[in-house]
Order: C-alpha cells, then sequence, then structure tokens
C-alpha cells in the first residue's frame, strides 16, 4: 500500500466523513507541526513503539514521552499494519490515560456501601485468604477468573497458569466468549486449528471484497482505507455489503445486500447452491484437500443454548458423520434463488450475483466479517459457511483469495486464542480434555502429572449465572466490564456483601467495578510493559514507557502476587523482571506445532511478526506452498493441521435455522446492538476523551424514517423499547449514519447509562457457546 493522507481523503470523498474523520486530525497535527516543528525539537519527546489500545487491527503508534508524561502519539509509518494511518479513537489514544477518576488505590466496599481504601498488601491477602478459603470448603468449582481480549499475553497466560495449573479450576474464560468464539470453533471444526490463514496483504492482492455483517468503516476503518486504496488504483475491485441496516460502509460498497436478520445460513447455502448448479466448483481442489462432514440438524435436539442441558459446559458438542459431495448437491436443491430470496429477502438476482463473485476463478476473493456472524445462536455454523464458500471454490490460501474473520479487541487473538484463557483450552490450540495436552502442558509447566482439571469449567454465560446463584462463589474479572456487556443483564444484578466475593481489575469506575466487594487499579497501556496478538496473527511488543498513576499495577502482576500468597510461588519461579522468561516459557507451547511465535527479542526489534515464525521468518500466508514453512508441496496447499480429518479441511453441512427470538404482534420490531466509530465497546475508556464524548455523548435508537412517521416521532423524541426482558428510553436518530429498514431498530452500547443489554437474548450458539446480541423482538413506543 502507498497512500498519503492527501490521497486517503480525497478516496473517502465528502460523504466519507466517519471515516475520514480519523485523516482529519492527523491533517490538523501535521499542520500544527509543521508551524512549530522547533518547539516539538525543543520539547525533546522519546519515541517508542507500541500497538493502539483499542480493536483487533492492531495498528503501529509512536508515541512521544517528557518527563515521564505523554505529550504526542502519531501514526506509525514503519508498521506494515497501518503505515502511518489511524483512526479517530487511535489519534486520542493519550486522553484515554488521563481521565480524573482514574482508579489509582485498591478499595475495599462493605456491605453498608462504605468504601475504604486499603493497601496492596491487604488487598491481595483478602484476595489470597477468599480463594484459599473458597478452594477448602467448595473446591475449584466454586472459584473463577473471568478475563478479556485486553489482556497482555503476559495476564493472560499468568491467569490460565495460575486458575488451572495452581487452583486445578478451569473456570476461566475471556469476554472474547462474546464476541469471537464462534470463529474459534468455525476454524477449529474446519481446519482443527484456529485463526485466519491469510493476512492484511490480502487487502491490496484481492479483487472482490464480501463483507458478511461487518461494518468496517466504523469498526476497522484503517483496515477499510486499505480496500479502498485498491479500488481506487484498480477500479475493477468490488465491495459486496452484505448486512441487515445499512451503514458508512454501504456508502462505499458496488453492491448492498439487505437480508433478514439471522437469514444469512440461508442466503450462504443459497450461494453454494448456485456454485455447485453452475458447476463453479474446482473439483481438483476439492478432492485433493476436502471432506465432508454433516451434524446434527435437529432444533428440538440442539436448541439454541439457553437453559439446562442446552447451557452446559462440558465441551463443545456438535456430533457429526461422514458426507460427500452428492449429499451436498442434494442438501442444497432447496436453496434455489427463489426459495433464498423468500428466506431473506434478497433478490434472486442478488444471489446469483453474489454466486458469480465466488465463482470467478480468474478473480480473488476474500470474506470479511466480525459480530454480525459471530454473535448469533449459529454463528459457528455461519462461520462454516463462509469457509465452505471458498473451499468449495478453491479460493483460500492464497494471495487475495480468502475467509478472513475480524477481531474487535486488540489481543483477542494473541491472548484469549492463543493463550487459551477459554474455559476447555490450553496454549497454542490445546485442550484440557485431550490427556496428551495436559501431559504438555504439565510439562512445561513443571506439575506433576495428573495436575490439570480434565473437565471444561464454566463458559462465559454460565460463569455468571453460576456466580448470580451461589455456586461460583469467588470471582476476579479482570479488564472488562461485565455488568454492560453480558445480554439479558437482569440475571446478574447482586450487592456487595450477599454472601460472594468479586474483585475487579480495572482502569476507571464502571458499572461493574460498582457492584465489587473489592476494586483494583490498573495499569492501561503504556504504563506496563505488554505483548498483543492482532487479527492477521501479528505478534506485538511495547515497553513501558511512563508510570501507571497512583498506586495502579499491572493485572499480570496482580495475579501473581495472589498466588505467591497461596503457596503457589513455585508457578511464577523469576527474580526481578518477569517479562521476558514469562513469554519465552509460554512460546514453547507453540514451537514445532505450526504456532511457533517469534522470541522476545525478535519482537522487542520489529513491528511484529505473523506467526509461525520459523527461522526468523514470518508466514503471510499458512497452509500454503511456497509460503508456510509447514507445507513440503510445491504447489497449492496441505491443511497439516486437520490430522482428525486426514490433513484435509472439513466442508460443513448446515441449514437454515430460525432465530430464537423472531418478532411477532406483541414485539414487532427487530433490536440490534453494536459499536459506533467515536466509541470502544463500553465506552469506559473512550467516554473519558472529551473529544469522542463530545461527538458521540449519548445513546440513542436508529429508526427507519417510515416506522418514525407512523410512530409520530422526529428526530431527538424519546423512544421506549420493551423487550420479554426490559425497557428503555432513547433519542430517536433518524436518518442518521445508520439507516435500518423498516421494522428494524439499532442502538449501541457504549453508554453505560443507557445499558441496553437489559434487554437484548442471551440464547446463545449451542458449539462455541457466544450469546446473540444481533436480533431479539421489542416493542417501540413514543415515550
Amino acid at each position: 500500500m502507498s497512500i498519503d493522507r492527501r490521497t486517503f481523503l480525497k478516496v473517502l470523498g465528502t460523504g466519507g466523513a466517519v471515516v475520514a474523520a480519523s485523516c482529519a486530525d492527523r491533517e490538523r497535527a501535521d499542520r500544527l507541526d509543521a508551524a512549530d516543528d522547533g518547539a516539538l525539537r525543543d520539547a525533546d519527546l522519546t519515541w517508542d513503539k507500541a500497538p493502539c489500545r483499542f480493536c483487533g487491527t492492531g495498528c503501529g503508534v509512536e508515541v512521544g514521552v517528557k518527563d515521564g508524561r505523554v505529550m504526542a502519539v502519531r501514526g506509525d509509518v514503519a508498521s506494515p499494519v497501518n503505515r502511518g494511518l489511524l483512526c479517530v479513537k487511535g489519534y486520542h489514544l493519550p486522553a484515554f490515560l488521563a481521565g480524573d477518576d482514574r482508579l489509582t488505590h485498591p478499595l475495599r466496599r462493605h456491605p453498608d456501601g462504605r468504601e475504604e481504601r486499603i493497601s496492596w498488601d491487604e488487598a491481595l491477602d483478602l484476595v489470597a485468604a477468599e480463594y484459599t478459603r473458597v478452594l477448602a470448603e467448595s473446591g475449584p468449582e466454586a472459584v473463577g477468573v473471568y478475563g478479556s481480549g485486553q489482556w497482555t499475553v503476559h495476564d493472560g497466560y499468568a491467569a490460565s497458569k495460575w486458575v488451572k495449573g495452581g487452583m486445578r479450576s478451569n473456570n476461566l474464560d475471556p469476554n472474547a466468549r462474546l464476541c469471537m468464539a464462534s470463529a474459534v470453533t468455525g476454524f477449529m471444526t474446519q481446519f482443527q486449528s484456529d485463526e485466519p490463514m491469510g493476512c492484511y496483504e490480502d487487502f491490496e492482492a484481492g479483487d472482490d471484497f464480501v463483507l458478511w455483517g461487518n461494518n468496517m468503516a466504523e469498526m476497522h476503518p484503517v483496515l477499510f482505507s486499505r480496500i479502498l486504496e485498491s479500488k481506487r488504483l484498480r477500479p475493477g475491485v468490488r465491495i459486496v455489503d452484505v448486512g441487515t441496516r445499512r451503514t458508512p460502509t454501504s456508502d462505499w460498497a458496488d453492491l448492498y445486500v439487505e437480508i433478514r436478520p439471522g437469514s444469512d445460513l440461508a442466503l450462504a447455502n443459497g450461494i453454494l447452491h448456485l456454485l455447485v448448479a453452475n458447476g463453479a466448483v474446482d473439483r481438483a481442489f476439492v478432492e485433493e484437500n476436502v471432506v465432508f462432514r454433516r451434524g446434527v440438524e435437529d432444533l428440538d435436539e440442539i436448541g439454541y443454548g439457553c437453559y439446562g442441558e442446552q447451557a452446559e459446559r462440558y465441551g463443545f458438542k456438535d456430533r457429526a458423520r461422514e458426507s460427500s459431495f452428492e449429499e451436498l448437491r442434494g442438501f442444497l436443491a432447496d436453496y434455489t434463488p427463489q426459495r433464498t430470496a423468500e428466506l431473506t429477502g434478497v433478490p434472486a438476482a442478488q444471489v446469483r450475483a453474489l454466486a458469480e463473485i465466488y465463482g470467478e476463478r480468474n478473480r480473488g476473493t476474500v470474506s470479511l466479517w466480525c459480530m454480525g456472524v459471530n454473535q448469533h445462536v449459529r454463528g459457528t455454523w455461519m462461520n462454516n459457511l463462509i469457509t465452505d464458500l471458498h473451499l468449495l471454490t478453491g479460493k483460500i490460501g492464497r494471495p487475495g483469495a480468502n475467509p478472513f474473520s475480524l477481531t474487535g479487541q486488540p489481543s483477542a487473538c494473541g491472548t484469549a486464542r492463543e493463550v487459551g484463557t477459554l474455559s476447555n483450552r490450553l496454549p497454542a490450540d490445546m485442550v484440557v480434555t485431550n490427556p496428551e495436552h495436559r501431559a504438555k502442558a504439565e510439562e512445561i509447566w513443571g506439575l506433576p502429572a495428573g495436575t490439570i482439571n480434565p473437565v471444561p469449567g464454566y463458559h462465559t454465560m454460565d460463569m455468571f449465572r453460576a456466580f448470580a446463584r451461589g455456586d461460583l462463589k469467588t470471582l476476579w474479572v479482570q479488564t472488562t466490564n461485565p455488568w454492560v456487556s453480558l445480554p439479558n443483564l437482569h440475571r446478574f444484578e447482586r450487592k456487595p456483601g450477599d454472601g460472594r466475593f468479586l474483585v475487579v481489575s480495572d482502569v476507571y469506575p464502571t458499572p461493574t467495578t460498582a457492584v465489587a466487594d473489592l476494586v483494583l487499579p490498573a495499569a492501561a497501556w503504556i504504563e506496563r510493559e505488554g505483548v498483543f496478538g492482532n487479527s492477521e496473527r501479528r505478534t506485538q511488543h511495547w515497553n513501558r514507557m511512563v508510570e501507571p498513576p497512583g498506586e495502579a499495577r499491572e493485572d499480570a502482576w496482580q495475579i501473581i502476587e495472589v498466588a505467591r500468597r497461596m503457596g503457589m510461588g513455585h508457578l511464577f519461579p523469576w527474580d526481578g523482571d518477569w517479562h521476558e522468561p514469562m513469554y519465552e516459557e509460554y512460546r514453547r507451547f507453540t514451537l514445532g506445532v505450526g504456532k511457533d511465535l517469534a522470541s522476545y527479542a525478535e519482537l522487542r526489534e520489529t513491528r511484529g511478526m505473523i506467526w509461525p515464525v520459523v527461522d526468523g521468518q514470518e508466514t503471510r500466508y499458512r497452509y500454503a506452498a511456497g509460503h508456510d514453512p509447514y507445507v513440503e508441496k510445491s504447489e497449492g496447499v496441505h491443511f497439516y493441521k486437520a490430522k482428525g480429518y486426514g490433513e484435509k479441511a472439513a466442508f460443513w453441512l448446515r441449514p437454515y435455522q430460525p432465530p430464537a427470538e423472531e418478532p411477532d404482534d406483541e414485539y414487532p420490531f427487530w433490536l440490534s446492538t453494536g459499536r459506533i466509530l467515536e466509541h470502544w465497546h463500553t465506552g469506559s475508556m473512550t467516554r473519558r476523551v472529551r473529544q469522542l464524548h463530545q461527538a458521540a455523548p449519548r445513546a440513542y435508537v436508529e429508526l427507519n424514517r417510515a416506522d418514525a412517521a407512523q410512530l409520530s416521532v422526529k428526530e431527538g423524541d424519546l423512544v421506549r423499547l420493551v423487550s420479554r426482558r426490559g425497557e428503555m428510553e432513547l433519542p430517536a436518530r433518524v436518518d442518521g449514519r445508520g439507516k435500518p429498514p423498516r421494522g428494524s431498530v439499532f442502538v449501541p452500547f457504549f453508554d453505560e447509562s443507557k445499558r441496553i443489554n437489559e434487554l437484548t437474548l442471551d440464547a446463545m450458539d449451542n458449539i462455541s457457546k457466544e450469546p446473540d446480541f444481533k436480533k431479539c423482538a421489542v416493542r417501540v413506543e413514543k415515550a
């Protein structure tokens, strides 16, 4: 990519203000720099590299520090991710560190609500005593830790080692369960290894980009800018936006495909039907590289993962049998363009157009998806079907032709997925249910054989249900805000002193710290040393550049100190600075198995490296001959991680099934939730940035203009949303940047004063255990 800011703004044009806001800030900054270049030199800033703290893109930034304070931030032109560009959140990174209400000292909250400042020794002793007591009285099933895709690799590895190796509990799960779990199970069920095989260079190499439920212009604007630049340089590049509402991404699409919520399974099968019917199948590729599988499809049997047996944590059941291409042909027979149009609302002509795009052999197709696919009661299935489109056409494992899931958190890949901080996992794709995997972890951790519990722990939804009913008695939450982000929030209401013990480590006060018995102040971003892993498998390191405020400490340090107080210091034997030796121990899990991470020394000297890293060389395209050192073939692909499938990829037959909840006479509207450009997740950091808060100070509800007229609602009027779980009043937004179709509304979830997840449904994928934030039924009334 070769793009300057002037070109970028020209590409975006006057209609792209929502995306261009980021670059406008950079333009202003550059003008100031040019006018006062001497002042900057006089300031004598010390510059160092870091990945951005926000989404999973992993943009590189340079941070300028003077006298122990962050004075400036700029896009890192040496970063292969963003080449100097940042989005509006990235340009305001320093401000999120400096909010007036930073947590700076440990606080104990008494049952009467009184807060008491205590010392770190008192706080750590208290946490250690609570875990020790509960372990002795109730066993490992009664303790848990809830982490985050915002954890550094060190945080996640320390937590995993302490919980799984020290306390013999697998009740460890991250908030990535709420966003990326379906992508994990999608990759695992098809390749028996997690994470995409492509990289960001696909944005320059691809010809067609199909975005499935993915408002990339707002959620991943720097990456979207790379696609737009490819389109400017090569006008034949096409962008397809498949969504349930028009967004800023739709404005740049060559084809906008509007689907009914929850009908994407039918659309994907309709495309597959035409690929088979039209002979657009790469039969040679399929015969050499693909096996066919079919799972249980009985809706009464598999349900929606809501309650009882359907919500059990024991494993990720997907009972299956072998299938065949001939069975696939019959399976797809009903998904004609006409039938697909009936199920999805997508015109048959658009279904045919999508099939032509995927079927054109001389054009590279990249499928991109994020929460619209993953936060889905059949999220694993939909992940499978998107990859199926690439397996059937052979458009996989080569530059510009790959299925590519995008992540929303800075280390959802590097920590939650690669370190394995999910309740059934260990590092490097290993699982607690496999005795060989447990033995390897016990050997690396220096533990007696049989230490690691073979039974998966509570996944996120069951973890908080267990905590609410008292089965889980002690829980530590770090770097996340579940009392805003969990669905059906009323289930989890509690008060300190209710017989359970909740510890929360965070940077700012949140609704989660408000219900905690003990609040611990956390160091943020460059206030501590760390490693993140981004969406393209790039592992990035940064140094500590400034001191944290007050007594704030990094999350991994907090865990280590508690473990030592519990007599588990042998898990963390390092004296002095433990960052490098801890990472290098963790790295042992990854070497020689196709997950090889770069050394700590290599990470220090680079802008990150894409794994597997072998002999100092990163791998941009996994499974691809000529790119991946684990592939010995001279051409083509080799899915060498899929041992259970004969080292071939699994093509899954996955039918359409309706959503768990649909509009009816009482609740006639669809409600969908998500993010917006200015704010990140629950807003606990970005709302402390004045410019971002002023740009979007409060939540709202997007309404279709016709629905607004029927309800006699105009812009700014209060609207009441009512679901089966709760109700809320919000100001109306009509014809804003997002435009839902008739019968649909959208609400962002960044506003802690308007917790829209009080209304959302906690039905979930029965394989990944990821809940569905993207569709539930509501009634809409003028307030």
